[in-house]
Formats: C-alpha cells, structure tokens, sequence
C-alpha cells in the first residue's frame, strides 16, 4: 500500500486537470468588491500621513521625529486587530461572514470619517483603535472566498485577487494625495470653505468613507451566506453563559464525547486547541513574518520619499507620492493578474513564495541607492529609473500573499473552522504589524538623526528579510488538497 501524508496531494495532477469546478462568479465577484476597502482606506492615508503628522504638531518641528509618529498611528490600528481578529473569525464560523463583514465595514466608515476630522494625535490614534477593532474582514473575506471555491479552482480564483488590490492601491494614494488640503489645490471649488481650511483632510477621508458606506450597502443586499449553518449571536452567547454556570469536572472514565474524535467532520468548527497542528503553525509563522517585511517595507516607502534629499530621502510632496504609490498600484495589479497564475502552475506554490520575500533583499538595497542618485544627479531620470525598478522588484512580494492564503486554507483541519484557522494567521499578522511600522519607522528616524548609522534601517531591513526566507524553507513543497 503507498504511503500517504499530509504533504501528499489527495488527486494525482492529472486527474487535477481533468476535474476543475468552474468559479461561481456572481459570488466571487462581489467578494472581489469587498477586498477593495481595505487599501482604499488604508493607501487614501499614506500620501499626507507625514505632512499631517507636521501640521498637528506633535513633533514640535523635529523633522527627525516624524516617521516615529507615523509608525505609532500605523501599529495602533494593528494592536486593536490583535486583540479582536481572532474572535471575529471565530464568530463567523458560527453566525456567518455577512454579519462580521457589515460589522467591519460599519467601523471602517466610521473611523475614516473621525479620522479625517481629528486636529490631535489622540483622535488620530483613537480612529485608528475604532477601525482595527471592528474591522475582522480580512480574514473572513479570506474564508468566503475558500467557501465558494474547492481545490480544482482555488488558485484560479486568487489570480483574481490581485484585481482588487490593484484598484485599492490605485484609487487610495490618488484620493489621498488629491484630496488632501482641497481649498489650497482647488481654489476655485473650495477655496471659500471654512470647513475644509479648517479640516484639509476630511475630503481625503470622506471619500473612502463614502465608498465603504456603498459597499455596506451592497454587502447587505447582495452578498449571499456561505456558512451551511449559522447559529444566531443570542443563541451562541446564551449558549456560551450556560456552559460557563453548569460546567462539569472532567470525567476521564467516560467516553470521549468532548474530544475531537475526526477532523474530517466539516459541519462542526472544531476548538482552538485542535487548530495547533504543525501545518496550520508552519503556514501561520510564514504569513507572520511575510507580514512583519511588508508592513514596514511598505510605511517605510511614503517616508522615505517625503524625507528631504539631505536627509536620507527624496524629498518628494504628497500629491507626487500619491501618483507614485498608485501607478505601482496598477503595475502590480496587472503583472500579478497576467503572470502569477501560470507562474504558480508552472513553479509550484513553494518556488513562487520562497522567491517572492527574496526579492526583498534588492528592494531594500535600492533604498540607499536611490538617494546615492539623488544626491549626486538630483532627481532626474537616473532616480526615477531606480524607483520604477525598485517599485518592480517588489511586486513579487506581493505575490507571496496569495500563496500564504492557500496554505492556510490547505492547513485548516476542516472547512467548518476555516474562519478559526484564518482567524489565527490574521491574529499573529496583526501581532508583528503593530511592531513592524513602529520598529521600521523608529530605525529611519534614528538614521536620519544620526548621520554615522544612516544605513541602520537597511540593515533591520534586510534581517526581516532573510528571516522570512529562512521560513519559507519549512513550507511543504506540496499541499494537502481538500474536496468539498
């Protein structure tokens, strides 16, 4: 008899091809929508998140202080998902995705428009906690998607994935970057609004605000239920409180009803203890640390391109860096879009991931180079080159994520706890991002301030960078394939 394990694909490759489900694309599609909030909201801060960090003047004028600022408004947003993603997920195994998606987005509307109205850090940092507590939807739009696909059309599916993302990552740094201080960029328009001189950067917020207000409704509406059977959030917590006031010693003589006996039992999501098997562990410490080297790779991009030449930077303004972030935002979405599907097929989930967080270590390279080049020509052609190949280069970490996505999936030991096992990845991603922004951003300003150690934030760099790919060797070279 041949030999089976947890690496051993459940179909041979060709009866893989012979048999692929077709997309449910009504479904799909709507959860493809979904996806767009999240950098909407998130890149619509990114263009004039520095310059607010100096208008509110919490720095009081050291220009060395800023990226430190920005990190702490970054990872709070991460210490709130931290505490509150794991239960979401949880939840939504229980009472269905739809409720904990309108929950989420709910507090992303809300957040963003608090945020766009708060003239001190406090309010800034108390947006951030609202929207990171209530929002859980990364995980559970994850575990839809995994819902309305099986193992013949999984990784057809996540080609998509990049599509919205590519959009997010367009529209949110030019709303962001266009928006911000509407009457001194639109005289015209709103050159007499007391409102917005008053608030500069409440148009840039209100419009994601309004667009993940529109996604609400179209959630509400639309959107179908894929948990078979959800118990209604009364009936869990009245169930919940029972269990707490008649909760029995252990019997160890009788039966071992408590115990999950059989994994394969997709209609029950099983305990937390039962998710801590050596393949949910192994994709989970990946997704962590893939998490840790893009959060700060990616706070670090906007400051760096706003810090002044002289300072280690480009010295970039936000409407520049907005047009920057969002035409990467298109270059990466279409080369994941034409490319990663048949890269994934022709290399395997293992090579393409492995490959993706070790194109870090150019990218993180390019950083000193850049300004090397600026200072030396001034920003001109040479400079722009070496931002559009560095911009290049790090769209093949971007890849990495829906790798990781599909080793979770394949990890999770039932389809019934597939918001759990998502809920647990998601948890330690929002665990290293609250550090990630904050280490990244303290590492830059003790490098602009200390012109001997300038290259001290490459260097914490790139050991973020060899740790991933360190991991990434613990990955099976195949996965465990999944039915219905």
């Amino acid at each position: 008899m041949s030999q089976v394990d947890e690496e051993t694909p459940l179909l041979r490759p060709e009866e893989q091809l012979k048999i692929k489900t077709p997309l449910p694309w009504r479904q799909l599609s709507i959860i493809l929508f979904l996806q767009l909030t999240e950098p909407v909201t998130a890149q619509a801060i990114a263009p004039f998140a520095p310059q607010l960090i100096r208008d509110i003047g919490v720095t009081h004028g050291d220009e060395s202080r800023v990226a430190y600022f920005v990190g702490i408004m970054y990872s709070v947003f991460y210490v709130a998902q931290a505490l509150t993603t794991l239960q979401w997920n949880r939840l939504s195994d229980h009472v269905g995705r739809k409720p904990v998606i309108l929950t989420g987005l709910f507090g992303i509307s809300i957040s963003m428009f608090l945020f766009g109205l708060s003239k001190t850090f406090g309010g800034l940092i108390l947006s951030r906690v609202l929207c990171g507590a209530l929002n859980g939807n990364g995980g559970v739009i994850k575990s839809m998607m995994i819902d309305v696909t099986d193992s013949s059309n999984m990784a057809q599916a996540y080609g998509f994935l990049p599509i919205p993302w590519m959009t997010g990552n367009t529209l949110g740094p030019l709303i962001g970057g266009s928006l911000s201080h509407p009457a001194d960029r639109f005289p015209r328009l709103f050159g007499q609004s007391t409102f917005l001189k008053t608030y500069p950067y409440f148009l840039a917020c209100a419009g994601p605000a309004l667009f993940t207000a529109f996604t609400w409704l179209v959630t509400y509406m639309l959107l179908q239920e894929t948990v078979p059977t959800t118990t209604s959030l009364w009936s869990l917590l009245r169930n919940k409180c029972r269990t707490l006031v008649h909760t029995k010693p252990p019997q160890p003589n009788t039966s071992n009803s408590d115990m999950v006996q059989d994994s394969s039992d997709d209609s029950k999501p099983l305990p937390l203890s039962a998710l801590m098997t050596p393949r949910v562990l192994i994709a989970t410490l990946n997704y962590g640390t893939l998490a840790l080297l893009d959060i700060a790779l990616r706070s670090l991009i906007p400051v760096f391109y706003a810090t002044p030449v002289n300072m280690g930077g480009l010295g970039l303004d936000p409407p520049r860096i907005g047009n920057i972030l969002a035409v990467f935002g298109i270059a990466n979405g279409l080369i994941q879009v034409l490319f990663f599907a048949r890269l994934h097929d022709r290399f395997g989930t293992k090579l393409v991931y492995t490959c993706g967080v070790a194109s870090s270590v150019p990218t993180i390279i390019a950083f000193p180079t850049i300004n090397m080049l600026s200072r030396t020509y001034g920003i001109g052609a040479a400079v722009w080159f070496a931002v559009g190949l560095q911009l290049t280069m790090s769209i093949a970490l971007n890849m990495c994520y829906a790798c990781a996505a599909m080793y979770i999936a394949a990890a999770s030991p039932n389809r019934a706890s597939l918001g759990a096992t998502n809920g647990v990845a998601h948890t330690v991603a929002a665990c290293v991002r609250i550090i990630g922004p904050a280490s990244a951003m303290s590492m830059f300003s003790f490098s602009v301030r200390d012109p001997y150690h300038a290259w001290a934030v490459y260097y914490f760099m790139m050991m973020l960078g060899l740790l991933a790919i360190g991991v990434s060797l613990l990955l099976p070279r195949r996965m465990r394939t999944r039915g219905n």
